[in-house]
């Protein structure tokens, strides 16, 4: 029987390459149809890839950390009971032109590489990986992950899951941080004065004016600064390779411009309370988020403007404005910036909305967000209040018009009928895209938005 091939298959996103993240097989290891061997990250999700031969891998032709082109070959399998002459080698996966490969012998269809159409991919729950620490305790992967990244000794977490095991919750509440957002330890300052991020040709950034070098004096060669541990250079790929690239195409094709208002949002503090004391929300996470996602679907059906799209066609330029809203939330995982999206939001109830954005944050920060959940989104909230932040001025999510920020929300001396009170006070924020809508409509919005915040009862109109 002949050695068999897999190469890098498009595993649905429409990508090019991807990351080998870590193998789970090793060569000389026996495997069977449809066993995950391979982990690999593409520019939007983690993907977990099934093996489309049984047999004993054969060779590795890929190293943790490489960049794999769609196509390529990345590992060699033989068949059980392999001895029998060389025949032509059987290759699964993708060819460099696109077209899905199969196995020349008919058998049995292996799961997310069927016998017609694009090449898919199957999440499998991943086997255990060996670890050096917490070997007794029961926590899943992303857990693990979680810890490794915090530092944390999952020996040392009091487990509160159902089963026994260490849960997220377990691993930050140890890690002694009250967000996940924001950075469990800072650093102390060392030796390295600087440091390269490397960008791709596709997403290289204008490179900010270098400071005067003093007389006499002359910067260190690439190769001298690699050599004295002064200077680190990480590659840049994966999510962080998709958002540098999504950034400067819309920072320098969309002429962006920010308003913001300050917002008494008392009443939407105590809108919150009394939601989370209701019932109908007992097992669901309420949050000034949760106002702020109504308040941006009511703002839209106002101005229709801000949930459009700038379109170049070969035509001319349109605006193509979405009656509906795909509502994106910028979230910061431990793999960078993520803008899933929940479609058809303007469709859903309160409570619906609300578990829509708990699931949403979990799968975030889970890693396991998918491509489906990133793609068309029509308008985007980034909650920078969870940072601390009062205030910014966000770059606009491609493919849409507008962005809005939401501050932190902390109590602040206000005029209130004459009379300086105490009220919890936020700043709400947005950038838009100057092609697609003017002034006056940006202005009307976040209005509009900081309405809702001020009194939520408006939304029962």
């Amino acid at each position: 029987m002949s050695t068999q091939t897999f190469l890098l298959p498009d595993v649905g996103e429409g990508l090019t390459e991807a990351e080998i993240v870590t193998w789970r097989v090793a060569p000389g290891d026996a495997v069977a149809v449809n066993d995950v061997i391979v982990e690999i990250e593409t520019a939007k999700s983690l993907v977990e890839l099934p093996s489309p031969f049984a047999g004993r891998v054969g060779e590795l032709l890929a190293v943790e950390g490489a960049t794999v082109n769609v196509g390529a070959p990345i590992i060699t399998i033989e068949p059980a009971g392999a001895g029998a002459p060389p025949a032509t080698p059987v290759t699964v996966g993708q060819s460099e032109h696109g077209a899905p490969r199969e196995p020349e012998e008919s058998g049995s269809v292996l799961v997310g590489y069927g016998s017609a159409g694009a090449v898919q991919s199957r999440r499998r729950k991943p086997a255990e990986r060996p670890v050096t620490q917490s070997v007794g305790v029961v926590a899943k992967p992303p857990i693990r992950k979680l810890a490794r990244d915090l530092g944390v000794d999952l020996a040392a977490v009091t487990p509160s899951g159902a089963a026994g095991e260490v849960t997220r919750d377990d691993v930050m509440r140890h890690a002694s941080q009250a967000s996940v957002f924001r950075n469990i330890q800072t650093p102390e300052w060392g030796d390295v004065r600087e440091e390269t991020i490397p960008v791709g040709a596709a997403g290289t950034r204008a490179s900010e004016p270098a400071a005067p070098a003093a007389s006499g004096s002359s910067a260190p060669a690439p190769d001298q600064a690699a050599d004295d541990g002064r200077e680190e250079s990480i590659p840049v790929r994966g999510v962080r390779k998709a958002v540098a690239n999504s950034m400067v195409r819309t920072a320098y094709s969309a002429p962006h411009v920010s308003v913001w208002s300050d917002v008494d949002a008392t009443r939407t503090m105590e809108l919150v309370k009394r939601l989370k004391a209701s019932p109908d929300f007992a097992d669901t996470k309420v949050s000034p988020l949760l106002i702020m996602a109504r308040a941006v679907v009511w703002a839209v059906r106002r101005t229709p403007m801000v949930n459009a799209s700038w379109i170049d066609g070969e035509d001319g330029a349109q605006i193509r404005v979405h009656h509906y809203v795909n509502l994106g939330i910028a979230a910061a995982t431990p793999r960078g910036l993520l803008v899933p999206n929940i479609k058809d939001a303007q469709d859903l109830s309160m409570r619906d909305l609300a578990r829509a954005l708990e699931r949403l944050t979990l799968t975030a920060r889970d890693g396991k967000t998918t491509p489906a959940d990133q793609q068309g989104g029509t308008i985007t909230i980034t909650n920078i209040g969870v940072f601390g932040m009062d205030a910014g001025t966000p770059i606009i999510n491609g493919g849409e018009a507008g962005i809005v920020a939401l501050g932190t929300i902390r109590q602040k001396p206000w005029v209130v009928d004459g009379e300086v009170r105490p009220r919890w006070v936020t700043t709400v924020a947005g950038s838009f895209d100057h092609r697609v809508i003017d002034g006056d409509g940006m202005s009307r919005f976040i209005a509009d938005v900081a309405s809702i915040l001020e009194e939520p009862a408006l939304l029962l109109d």
